[in-house]
């Protein structure tokens, strides 16, 4: 049968909030409830109260809010059921199977838990007992402080092939099918774990469901693997499990951050060193079930994986991994760990805060992307070039989200166009120490001239393209602020594009300290009477002026991308009407902030020709008014 709401109903009504809540957060009586800082968010004074009568949780600074299924789910990442079936055993309740299979399965899982829990507990006695002498140094050697071997449940498997056999009471069935001995089909079981420091992997409710084991004496075994877990059982689907999930992800809700290194070991060395907030995957790349796991805990995981060669194809496996299921708001981001380090290494080489300052600044998934890809070959040739982009716009393609996708392609081919093709290299203007007499008129050849004319003639229909051409020619020294962006909008305006390179020849034969302009070459039009640009105004102060002039250069440059992208949009329309509209809405908003400024820039022409009549006409003569003669 299904949970009905009158079942969960009592099951709410059996289970006390604040028991629930108070066994990781320190709570503090207030009246009928009990308060405490909120465990969702930083605060210093209490907001976050505990309602036992009703039966709910509420944080009057961030709105969390909440029963005891949902504290579960939310505070230690538990999914639904879980949440329900440890709530419904604590209360003496039994959780309502669906079907007579699904019963068959809970109870054959129950039994196999009991079988790990006692082959947990054989394992601890184990480590303390003589035979544990090896494993317990080792421990020792590795620094690991005697809190943080009995919080992660450390433990010896012995040597001998039939020790844990003969030491626990269950049926070789259930022991073969929970992973703990071999099933030796031409001759005798054997026990799985030999001569291991043992370690158990636990899932999101704490419960053994599978073990890891380390070998202690590798030159005795030397065919044997260094580490060895458990096969995937009933119990452990080893795609959806994250070692030490249960620990970390309630300390990860208090820092906001989540921790993804490549193996058990190293999650251990970080929580050592006071890092709690720490999993790792096991034996696997970064499955799609785990990026999930880790999104229910923060919104962008840290993927600290080893310095090496594989550290990074397995950080780039997870970005495959993780491309088609970005959404907005979730994505990783990628520690890079020092060559020939893992997260173990650094800390006990050169200590915690070197790792934390690591921590602090990740790159993005689509900087890591990037880097990759370009580090991959040479770009000697246009073969490997294409090759590239080719790499580029495959994993642009994974992604699912359409405004996503979209963003990406721009970012990932504007940063391809600009290593595949850089900008020319900017032209050496002459600094001269001093003129003469007086800064000759710039030297020009008529063709020059020529093509000034004709780019101003054709940029007239323009008003911002007719306003800057004639802003460089009043402030030729702007022309060095503003070459790169100059040649970059050059390279795509055919028009404009020629006089560009006029001015910047003509600008070469100028001290860039001073401010002839080249507008006093002969023959050269004047701005038209009606441009409403005040860099243009011979009556505006030469520092504003030039600003002024920067933001329309800025304008300029900006336009034929925004422009580009509105056409893409509505291409788009056609077969991704949803993505297209979104995205097409995004553009139109900054198109309106476009105009915006260029308003800006004609309303601050309006005032400054207003303050300057103003000025002309002088203040009035308070005793004109009393003037009678």
């Amino acid at each position: 049968m299904a949970l009905t709401p009158q079942w969960l109903d009592e099951l709410r009504m059996r289970t006390t909030l604040s028991a629930v809540i108070g066994r990781t957060v320190r709570l503090t009586k207030a009246g009928r409830e009990f308060k405490a800082c909120c465990p969702f968010h930083n605060e210093k004074t209490p907001s976050f109260y505990v309602n036992d009568e009703k039966g709910f949780y509420h944080c009057f600074g961030c709105e969390a809010h909440g029963d005891a299924i949902r504290w579960l789910t939310d505070q230690r990442g538990l999914p639904f059921m879980d949440a329900v079936k440890e709530l419904a055993a604590e209360a003496g309740m039994e959780v309502p199977a669906p079907d007579p299979r699904a019963a068959e399965r809970a109870e054959k899982r129950a039994s196999l838990h009991d079988v790990t829990a006692a082959a947990q507990q054989w394992f601890v006695d184990r480590l303390k007992s003589g035979d544990g002498a090896q494993a317990r140094a080792y421990l020792k050697r590795r620094g690991f402080a005697d809190g943080v071997v009995r919080d992660f449940g450390f433990g010896f498997a012995p040597s001998e092939r039939q020790a844990l056999k003969g030491a626990l009471s269950f049926d070789e069935s259930m022991l073969v099918e929970a992973g703990m001995r071999v099933d030796a089909e031409d001759g005798e079981n054997f026990d799985r774990f030999r001569g291991r420091l043992m370690l158990p992997i636990q899932d999101a409710r704490g419960r053994v469901i599978a073990f890891g084991g380390r070998i202690l004496d590798a030159e005795a075994h030397p065919r044997a693997p260094k580490y060895l877990n458990s096969p995937e059982t009933p119990l452990f689907d080893k795609g959806r499990t994250l070692f030490n999930l249960h620990r970390a992800a309630p300390a990860a809700r208090r820092s906001g951050r989540m921790v993804v290194v490549e193996g058990y070991m190293d999650v251990i060395a970080l929580a050592n060193a006071g890092i709690a907030e720490a999993v790792a995957p096991l034996g696997t790349a970064l499955t799609e079930n785990q990026i999930e796991l880790l999104w229910r805990q923060v919104e962008c995981p840290l993927l600290c994986f080893d310095g090496d060669n594989a550290g990074q194809r397995a950080a780039m496996r997870a970005i495959a991994r993780a491309l088609p299921m970005l959404r907005p708001g979730h994505s990783l981001a990628i520690v890079h760990m020092p060559p020939g380090l893992d997260p173990d290494d650094l800390l006990r080489d050169q200590g915690k805060d070197a790792l934390e300052r690591l921590l602090a600044a990740p790159v993005s998934l689509l900087d890591a992307l990037w880097e990759f890809e370009r580090g991959v070959s040479p770009l000697a040739s246009p073969e490997q070039k294409a090759g590239l982009k080719a790499r580029l716009l495959d994993h642009v393609e994974a992604i699912q989200h359409p405004d996503i996708r979209a963003l990406y392609k721009r970012d990932l081919l504007d940063r391809f166009s600009s290593y595949a093709f850089p900008p020319r290299k900017p032209r050496n203007f002459d600094r001269r120490a001093n003129w003469r007499d007086k800064a000759p008129v710039p030297a020009m050849t008529a063709d020059a001239i020529s093509r000034l004319k004709r780019a101003i003639a054709g940029g007239s229909r323009d008003m911002l393209a007719s306003g800057v051409m004639h802003g460089l020619l009043r402030f030729p020294d702007q022309l060095a602020r503003h070459e790169t962006a100059l040649l970059r909008f050059a390279a795509i305006d055919a028009e404009v594009g020629p006089a560009i390179d006029s001015l910047l020849s003509a600008a070469e034969t100028l001290d860039s300290r001073d401010e002839w302009p080249i507008s006093q070459i002969e023959g050269l039009p004047a701005p038209p009477e009606n441009i409403r640009f005040a860099f243009l105004d011979k009556g505006t102060d030469p520092v504003d002026a030039r600003e002024d002039l920067a933001e329309a250069v800025s304008l300029l440059v900006e336009r034929p991308a925004l422009d580009a992208a509105l056409a893409e949009a509505t291409a788009r329309f056609e077969h991704d009407p949803e993505g297209a509209f979104a995205e097409q809405q995004r553009l139109l908003r900054q198109k309106l902030e476009f105009e915006a400024r260029l308003g800006q820039m004609a309303s601050r022409k309006a005032a400054a020709k207003a303050a300057r009549q103003l000025d002309a006409v002088g203040e009035p003569d308070p005793g004109a008014a009393n003037d009678t003669d």
